[in-house]
């Protein structure tokens, strides 16, 4: 379905101007949710990243404190009044490393590093049509698809960035396959899977391995049509969705043992969104089909270290008849309680739904537009 909002919006987006704080800004408020006092568990609290439609320029980030049980909206333009009244357009991956927060913001071609502990403005990282984050030995890596947000058969090939995290200045930069997506590191290798979404019906097919040491493409795993999300498990096993073609093709997920680089099956399910936590790999589905015109929406649980399903639909009180489009999943390291987000309609507010390990409703609360990417803190929130 994401990709489906994509093609339908690319045009528009291209003609709106995607600078920063031209609209007025939602108000930041707060929400008591639970009695709090889990302070006791090393989890303090977790950041939201709403994308916001495409062309709106409405991202924003919500903060969820287990301390004190208080869901707070919109948590930038307050705590940053002298910068920009919002985020930009479309905020594509939330992450933390060290004492800084980032926020990658799409349609917008930068990155948002703040201070983890305040929300507040560090400084920011200029990367075309920036995508996805992940971090190793004080470098963040950054997949960008290197060009306009619009469909083109010619469209050229994407690239991974890399940022050193002290200074935040840019140090090398790697060509890879064509639009790219999400990316794991093992072994010294960073794999990133390449989407090929921008050259519809001509999808990439590929996941580009990138030597850390040297920074160049050593090998090109080819695996499945329109890739985009990738787990890595203990025991070496790197997972890798697969959107299909939306017609005949179907959505599913691909094994690759990076021992060998080689495909080692696939598990025959559609996974828009995937959370590992443990063993346990989360996977909801929004599987959109030009055929029918609708969407097929399925929360499968499926067990790594047994590799079998363990649960088509792990949401057990039947809350999932509420969910309109889940969206972005997140599970909690240590209480195991786990998070959908409703996009609902892409255009007003979101809802966030918290779960029970057992799959029981906790609680639900309004977030921003297209609640989506989740990033949990050690790091008291001030």
């Amino acid at each position: 379905m994401k990709q489906y909002i994509l093609i339908s919006l690319l045009a528009l987006a291209a003609a709106l101007s995607a600078c920063r704080g031209d609209i007025p800004f939602i108000h930041s408020e707060e929400e008591e949710l639970s009695p709090g006092g889990l302070g006791n568990i090393s989890v303090k609290g977790f950041f939201l990243l709403n994308e916001g439609n495409m062309g709106s320029n409405k991202a924003s980030i919500d903060f969820f404190s287990y301390e004190t049980g208080k869901y707070l909206r919109n948590i930038y333009p307050t705590r940053n009044p002298e910068v920009v009244k919002e985020l930009g357009d479309v905020g594509n991956d939330i992450a933390i490393y060290g004492d800084k927060l980032y926020a990658v913001i799409n349609c917008s071609h930068y990155v948002e590093v703040m201070d983890v502990h305040t929300a507040k403005h560090i400084g920011s990282i200029n990367i075309l049509n920036c995508r996805y984050i992940t971090f190793h030995k004080g470098k963040a890596y950054v997949s960008s698809y290197a060009g306009p947000v619009q469909i083109d058969p010619d469209a050229r090939p994407g690239k991974v960035v890399e940022v050193d995290t002290a200074s935040l200045q840019i140090t090398r930069e790697v060509v890879v396959g064509y639009q790219p997506e999400e990316m794991v590191i093992t072994g010294g290798k960073l794999y990133v899977a390449n989407s090929g979404g921008y050259r519809y019906p001509n999808y990439d097919t590929t996941v580009s391995v990138i030597d850390l040491e040297t920074f160049q493409v050593v090998e090109s795993i080819d695996v499945a049509i329109n890739l985009h999300r990738m787990e890595l498990d203990r025991y070496g096993r790197i997972y890798v969705s697969s959107r299909g073609d939306y017609y005949d093709i179907g959505a599913d997920v691909y094994i690759i043992d990076s021992q060998t680089n080689q495909v080692a099956g696939n598990l025959g399910i559609a996974a828009s969104e995937m959370c590992l936590s443990g063993d346990s790999l989360y996977m909801t589905s929004v599987e959109w089909s030009y055929i029918t015109q609708s969407n097929t929406i399925t929360y499968t649980l499926y067990d790594v270290g047994k590799q079998e399903v363990v649960s088509h639909n792990f949401i057990a009180d039947g809350t999932d008849k509420q969910i309109q489009i889940p969206y972005g999943i997140a599970v909690n390291p240590e209480t195991k309680d786990f998070l959908v987000c409703d996009a609902k309609d892409y255009v007003t507010p979101g809802t966030l739904y918290c779960f029970s390990a057992d799959g029981n409703l906790k609680w639900k609360v309004t977030t921003g537009d297209i609640p989506a990417h989740f990033t949990f803190t050690t790091k008291s929130f001030q």
